[in-house]
């Protein structure tokens, strides 16, 4: 069976953070996780040459464009600024693979060089926060979303800055091979196994992971508990101790997201991982996920990841 290929965009200038998320996902053996052997490659201008990086190390690529030809996934990291020119030889090699059925990736300022190549025209796309509006500013049939992690239009992925950019890898993970497999990886990686696509790429201060025991924490881990029950948010902040005011803003602060928005994905995930290892109904899965009928969670489903439950089960199921 042909492996998947994976290809990563380096060049000169590049920070190595931005190059080791793709490689750290992709790069290495994820087969004990659920990933199918990859054939992973990163690819530069010019294969074998000394490319510098900002923190001064080296690097040299063992690949050159061309090893993007037949690629089933394209990764742009990064790029060296908003403002710097985007070579016509990368812009023609993004295009190339799109139009050969690669999914193109633009983590962080990597929007900037798919926006150059126009791939991004008609669609809805972010980068780094501090660079929003600049890529709405150069390129105005971008629809540029400055408050979302990352952004997924199909075959076209782009994501907020830096740390974002694992996010927005663990999210593709997730998509291709399943939420079994992205919860396993993150686990690995030691990372969050889930943050939405549309939550903030920032929240007003930074706020210390808390402890389990606390008033809130408490009351969402008894959400998480019993997914099966209508939760209206004067209920949990109730649990919470807390008046509807002070726990909307504390959840906002912690999560980045409403509740509403949260408490929805955690129904969508919790749904896939039944899909994923159980051999219950459709019908049983909406019923202890909280979507309450079959319909409504197809239409969740739809939404989120462009998919029903019945497909997503047949592409996913883990179960004998």
């Amino acid at each position: 069976m042909r492996k998947p290929v994976v290809a990563a965009i380096a060049f000169d200038g590049i920070r190595p953070f931005h190059l080791s998320v793709p490689c750290l996902v992709f790069g290495e053996d994820r087969t004990p996780e659920g990933l199918p052997a990859i054939d992973f490659r990163v690819c530069a201008p010019e294969a074998n040459t000394l490319l510098r990086t900002e923190s001064g190390l080296g690097l040299m690529a063992p690949y050159d464009l061309g090893g993007l030809d037949g690629a089933d996934l394209v990764i742009m990291p990064s790029w060296l600024s908003k403002d710097a020119p985007v070579p016509e030889v990368l812009t023609s090699a993004l295009r190339k693979a799109h139009a050969g059925g690669a999914i193109v990736v633009g983590l962080c300022l990597g929007a900037f060089p798919l926006a150059a190549a126009g791939l991004l025209d008609g669609r809805a796309a972010t980068t780094h926060w501090l660079a929003t509006d600049r890529l709405a500013e150069r390129y105005p049939a971008i629809e540029v979303k400055p408050d979302q992690l990352y952004v997924d239009t199909g075959d076209i992925i782009t994501s907020a800055g830096v740390a974002a950019s694992l996010d927005c890898c663990l999210h593709i993970v997730r998509r291709l091979y399943g939420a079994d497999a992205a919860q396993r990886l993150a686990r690995r990686i030691v990372l969050s196994p889930h943050r939405q696509g549309g939550q903030a790429q920032f929240i007003e201060a930074p706020v210390p992971a808390a402890p389990t025991t606390d008033a809130l924490s408490q009351a969402l881990d008894t959400v998480l508990a019993d997914l099966a029950t209508p939760y209206e948010l004067d209920r949990v902040a109730g649990l919470a101790r807390m008046s509807r005011r002070t726990f909307t803003r504390k959840f906002q602060k912690r999560t980045g997201a409403s509740f509403a928005r949260w408490l929805s994905a955690q129904r969508l995930l919790k749904a896939q991982e039944l899909l994923e290892t159980t051999g219950r109904s459709i019908d049983d899965i909406a019923d202890l996920t909280g979507f309450g009928t079959a319909t409504s969670m197809r239409q969740h489903f739809a939404a989120a990841l462009n998919t029903s439950p019945a497909r997503y089960r047949r592409e996913f199921a883990r179960h004998a």
